[in-house]
């Protein structure tokens, strides 16, 4: 395809695999931040052609993978309410909740629909006035101005039906927290370029400096990851711990100000917890005060809420990097995407689905 098999080119990923071996003389521990990343590592066997000793760590930047189960089951108990029709992107429909999923919460008889874009669901409410349009709201920063525009839109129409239930997550509290662990092996980041592409690479200046670790903002092509790798190696190598960017064909360090203008509008950053890792300061958006009235979790007050995980589910192991999809007992048998315990093995971005679309089943050597 044009525009995209220059980044799939065999030769050239065999001249930068060459070049990794002639640079890493030691071990390297590098995470990436992006689950779309990591499908693409899994799906093309790069971490396994990486030199030795230098091993990637799946990090927790998948949002469907993140969302609390707290949400979830407030998402789910909005739409069993009369007159609600809830709406999101396909990927939440599947994710268990305490006791079920928006799936088959539908199946039952709930109004839960899938849209492309949180527009839709601001159209839908404009088209049916006599039935509460919920969007469940979940995402990095990349998609966050989209759901800013549609609450914006949506206040322009004076819709009074329309309502979000957000579950936004940022990137950077996520990697400072993973860095302050007493456990952590990271010794350097590939930040993921969409969201680079919306708010630039200078909040990750501050982490660089103070942690000490090069971060190498990355695309999500084979030869984007490749070369990424090898930035990272080589800033590791040499002592050096910059924001450096491989994504320059996207990515600009001040990022999108439009876009930006647009999330600082509708949202303001708050606590947000994480499935699987818990609360994270600052690591979240809800909306302001000017928006508040679009907040679904406002609306409908929903009491009595009792989460609990699947206990034989590792997801928050597996989200942190402290563990891989095949060291669990689960995995591949008892949870599969057609049988999903946790949120990793359901999302188009999660580790425990790329590991098992790549054939992954037996725990991988040390």
């Amino acid at each position: 395809m044009k525009y995209l098999d220059e980044y799939r080119d065999p030769a050239l990923a065999r001249h930068l695999l060459a070049e990794l071996r002639r640079t890493a003389t030691r071990p390297w521990r590098i995470i990436e931040v992006c689950g779309g990343q990591t499908h693409t590592l899994v799906r093309q066997g790069i971490d396994e052609l990486l030199p030795a000793g230098v091993r990637m760590i799946h990090g927790p930047g998948c949002p469907v993978c993140v969302t609390p189960l707290e949400t979830l089951d407030r998402a789910m108990a909005i739409a069993a309410r009369p007159g609600v029709i809830l709406t999101s992107f396909g990927d939440m429909l599947r994710v268990p909740g305490t006791e079920t999923d928006l799936l088959a919460l539908r199946a039952r008889g709930s109004d839960v629909r899938v849209v492309y874009s949180p527009m839709d669901a601001v159209r839908m409410a404009e088209a049916q006035p006599d039935h509460e349009v919920v969007f469940l709201a979940v995402g990095l920063e990349t998609t966050a101005p989209a759901n800013a525009l549609a609450v914006r839109h949506a206040a322009r129409l004076g819709l009074a039906n329309f309502s979000m239930l957000v579950s936004h997550v940022l990137v950077p509290p996520a990697m400072t927290a993973l860095l302050g662990s007493p456990d952590c092996e990271v010794q350097a980041f590939l930040a993921a370029g969409h969201v680079c592409a919306v708010m630039g690479w200078q909040e990750y200046e501050p982490i660089a400096a103070r942690y000490r670790v090069p971060i190498v903002v990355t695309g999500f092509e084979p030869l984007d990851l490749l070369e990424g790798i090898l930035l990272a190696v080589r800033q590791l190598e040499g002592g050096r711990h910059e924001v450096e960017n491989q994504y320059t064909r996207a990515v600009q360090r001040p990022g999108n100000a439009e876009a930006q203008s647009a999330v600082a509008e509708v949202f303001q950053v708050t606590d947000r917890a994480w499935r699987g890792i818990g609360t994270l300061p600052a690591s979240g958006l809800q909306l302001t005060l000017k928006y508040v009235q679009f907040d679904a979790a406002r609306r409908f007050r929903v009491d009595g809420l009792h989460p609990v995980e699947d206990p034989e589910c590792i997801a928050g192991a597996i989200l942190t990097g402290a563990r891989l999809p095949t060291d669990c007992t689960a995995h591949g048998t008892r949870c599969t995407p057609r049988a999903p315990l946790g949120a990793p093995m359901v999302s188009a971005e999660g580790t425990c689905a790329a590991f098992h679309s790549a054939g992954r089943t037996k725990r991988s050597p040390s």
